[in-house]
């Protein structure tokens, strides 16, 4: 399909999305609830002011449940300045309010008003409405906490704990350019899960009150162990490295029923573009991956761009642009960001504004185009492997590869088994590579050898060796050769001898590809950033395992040395095309 034909219907029948929450997603950050100005006068609290002390003209508005119907009455022709410009193309109100406030349906005096009678019920929806609520001791909230630096225990989150309540606000309340409404669900239907999610239950949850999948009530959660906000700062979430292990699973493990015909991943702005590339790396799924962040604003906010960009998303999907000749997903993980469609292997977040994502590597990486005039458009087809294609994938992964430790004497390595995965075949999160970066400038050195200055490096594979089974570096060295100081060449030869492969990039967001013949025991990166390297080399020591180690790594054998460049070039085979 080129970007100048019609867009097909993606399914004759209504879609399944598996949208996963993840972690810091700023897609699923909202603004703090400040008390509106009519709790305020109700309480007897200052009121809010602007910066002359004079009494905010509105209050506020946030989206709430009604407990109990209502009737409502609007004034005509109140919708737009001009409505009652057109006034002679419209139908008879529903009747008339008095000067003391009364309804009926016909005209009793010329001060009546006309309007139209709406009935709100529960079931409607949510409504935005001012925010009532005070804190415990009878003051105001004016942010998410009852003070700087507060503990969990004073702060309210302000992340959702999965995406359910953002896409019913957007549906609820968000209205398209040509007044279309319900701008997800029209399109989809969506089954919302938590996977090292934003937000969480500190008291836990009744299964009844669930609405992600699942089974079970919800335990007591943590901040920082259960669940991963970053805001406020002070209380800031990262997940450790062995919980990729349950991404790739949960992940893998929902796509693999069948049921979803696409996924959305939701995270962090600044860490969207590393999930993304693992996950078209080691998913092994025909369906297509979307990942959907903001840039800059909580959802709700004026000119939030995390909102649009789950819409365009949904519209992504819908267009089948994506599809090949069978119906498979022929771009891989994409990130939707202002009306763009980016490849994952190329995306990097460059700034916090709207249109705050770029690529790297100097060549392609926007993949298709969103917004008005017209449907999306498919721009380029990336000639990466990924998902099913995938030489990493996890299916593709064995169950144990072959790791390295300290050898009982001396400073070597010695080869041992590493258990990669479970019996089901999902993942092990013991088994995660540590795979460090190491970054090259001049003048580091102190001298001609410099040997001793490259103290990071030698601590770091002396940690390795002693307890991980799995581990290596990327090196992010001058552009774009990937050459670094003769000291830290020195180090870095005898690490791949010790089982540690090393993959070589240039520095910051080079285009050019660094050259294989430049990388006796090294891995060329092409012309990867150093985090995205980190992810693929993480998953090539899943999939091969390590490089078998020298007996002396300071002389090695030339048997050997032809044993780990056999090895590496594996490594190279997938870096060269992923």
């Amino acid at each position: 399909m080129s970007g100048t034909e019609p867009v097909r219907p993606w399914l004759a029948g209504k879609p399944r999305v598996a949208v996963f929450a993840g972690p810091n997603a700023t897609v699923l950050n909202s603004a703090p609830l400040v008390t509106s100005n009519q709790a305020r006068e109700r309480h007897g609290l200052p009121p809010l002011t602007d910066r002359w002390g004079d009494r905010l003209r509105f209050d506020q508005l946030r989206p709430q449940r009604l407990a109990a119907p209502v009737t409502v009455y609007v004034e005509q022709f109140s919708a737009h300045p001009l409505e009652a410009d057109a006034a002679h193309l419209y139908g008879p109100p529903d009747g008339y309010l008095d000067d003391a406030g009364r309804f009926g349906t016909e005209r009793r005096a010329p001060s009546d008003r006309p309007v139209y009678r709406i009935e709100l019920r529960p079931e409607d929806g949510l409504l935005p409405l001012p925010y009532m609520g005070v804190r415990a001791d009878g003051s105001a909230w004016d942010g998410d906490a009852t003070g700087p630096d507060a503990p969990p225990d004073a702060t309210r989150q302000p992340f959702y704990p999965d995406a359910a309540r953002v896409f019913e606000e957007i549906d609820r309340l968000g209205y398209g350019e040509h007044a279309e409404s319900n701008l997800l669900g029209r399109h989809a239907d969506f089954d919302f899960f938590r996977v090292l999610p934003s937000g969480g239950y500190t008291r836990g949850l009744a299964e009844g009150e669930r609405t992600d999948v699942g089974t079970g009530g919800i335990a007591a959660e943590r901040w920082g162990e259960d669940f991963f906000p970053y805001r406020p700062g002070h209380l800031r979430g990262e997940p450790p490295r062995a919980a990729l292990a349950e991404v790739t699973n949960r992940l893998s493990g929902a796509l693999a029923t069948g049921t979803y015909q696409a996924a959305l991943w939701l995270d962090a702005s600044p860490a969207i573009e590393e999930t993304l590339y693992w996950l078209t790396l080691v998913l092994d799924t025909e369906v297509p991956i979307v990942g959907c962040a903001s840039t800059e604003w909580p959802h709700g906010c004026l000119g939030a761009t995390g909102d649009r960009n789950l819409v365009h998303a949904v519209e992504y999907l819908r267009s089948g642009i994506w599809r090949d000749h069978q119906g498979r997903d022929r771009l891989g993980a994409v990130l939707v960001d202002a009306e763009r469609v980016l490849l994952a292997r190329d995306v990097q977040k460059a700034d916090a504004r709207p249109g705050g994502f770029g690529v790297t590597g100097g060549h392609g990486g926007i993949v298709a185009t969103i917004g008005d005039p017209g449907p999306p458009v498919l721009t380029a087809l990336p000639v990466w492997r990924h998902t099913y294609g995938s030489d990493v994938r996890l299916t593709a992964i064995p169950r144990r590869v072959r790791g390295v430790r300290r050898s009982g004497a001396g400073d070597g390595a010695e080869a041992i088994d590493v258990e990669v995965k479970d019996g089901a075949g999902g993942l092990l999160g013991s088994a995660v590579p540590h795979v460090s970066i190491f970054k090259h400038a001049r003048y580091l050195t102190t001298g001609p050898d410099g040997i001793d200055d490259e103290v990071e490096l030698l601590a770091r594979i002396d940690h390795n060796l002693r307890h991980r089974g799995l581990a290596g570096f990327v090196v992010e060295a001058n552009a774009p050769y990937g050459s670094s100081a003769p000291s830290a060449d020195a180090v870095l030869r005898r690490t791949a001898l010790c089982g540690m492969p090393v993959v070589r990039v240039g520095r910051g967001n080079g285009e050019g590809w660094v050259p294989h013949d430049r990388m006796r025991l090294a891995i060329a990166g092409a012309n990867l950033t150093a985090t995205k390297a980190r992810m693929l080399l993480m998953a090539c020591l899943l999939r091969f395992g390590a490089p078998p180690p020298a007996a002396d790594p300071d002389s090695p054998t030339a048997a050997e040395l032809a044993a780990v460049e056999a090895a590496l070039q594996h490594y190279q085979a997938v870096f060269d095309t992923h």
